[in-house]
Order: C-alpha cells, then sequence, then structure tokens
C-alpha cells in the first residue's frame, strides 16, 4: 500500500519509478476499482451503458494524473521519453508495446532522467 501512496502522493512527471512502484500502483489501483465496481451495482449506480459506476468513475478521475505522472517516471526509468505514452493511442499494438516498456528493466546507474532508484 505505501508504493500506492507514494505514486498518489506524487504529481512529479520528473524523476524514475522501479518496476516494484510502477506495477504495485496499478495492481492496488485495480483492486479498489474492483471492489468499487462491486459497491456500485450493490447500491444500483452502476451504468451499463457507460460501463461504470460512480464510485468508480469518480475514483479513475482522481487519480488519472498520478497514473499517467507514475507511467512517465516508469519510462524515464528505462531511458525512454515519457511521450512513449502516447503510443497507447495506436489501436491494439500501442498498449501491447507499452505494456512491454513498462516490463523491462530499468537502466542501471545515471541517465538523463535522474538517479537510479535501486542504487538509493
Amino acid at each position: 500500500m505505501e508504493w500506492f501512496l507514494k505514486a498518489v502522493k506524487s504529481f512529479s512527471f520528473e524523476g524514475r519509478a522501479r518496476r516494484k512502484e510502477y506495477w504495485m500502483f496499478v495492481l492496488i489501483a485495480v483492486i479498489i476499482s474492483l471492489v468499487l465496481g462491486f459497491i456500485d451495482g450493490l447500491l444500483g449506480i452502476y451504468s451499463e451503458g457507460a460501463g461504470i459506476g460512480l464510485l468508480g468513475g469518480i475514483f479513475a478521475i482522481s487519480i488519472l494524473i498520478q497514473s499517467i505522472a507514475v507511467g512517465v517516471r516508469r519510462l524515464h526509468d528505462t531511458g525512454r521519453s515519457g511521450w512513449w505514452l502516447l503510443i497507447n493511442l495506436v489501436p491494439f499494438v500501442g498498449w501491447v508495446i507499452v505494456l512491454a516498456l513498462m516490463a523491462m528493466e530499468g537502466k542501471r546507474g545515471d541517465n538523463p532522467y535522474g538517479a537510479d532508484p535501486k542504487a538509493a
């Protein structure tokens, strides 16, 4: 949970994020989304047409900036610019490429985006 809170508190697009920080953020966000979706269904505030409930929508909007920021920092750890996230706009192939980039090990040592987070 500390990795999720660390990412949520950080609105910074600078620096680097380890794989563990990124994937723990994603895991906890998915778990929270599933729980909120279940609660939305129980309360009857889930919209079939939109595919999301009120609580889930509020949560998704509230972590949007942080999720982009942690993704950019993760790409920085691999030595790439945060602009690589825009490849998600390419249908199907885009998210596969981004998934592969997020799963890659970070570059050892300092790079133009900051110090190696594993060295600290």
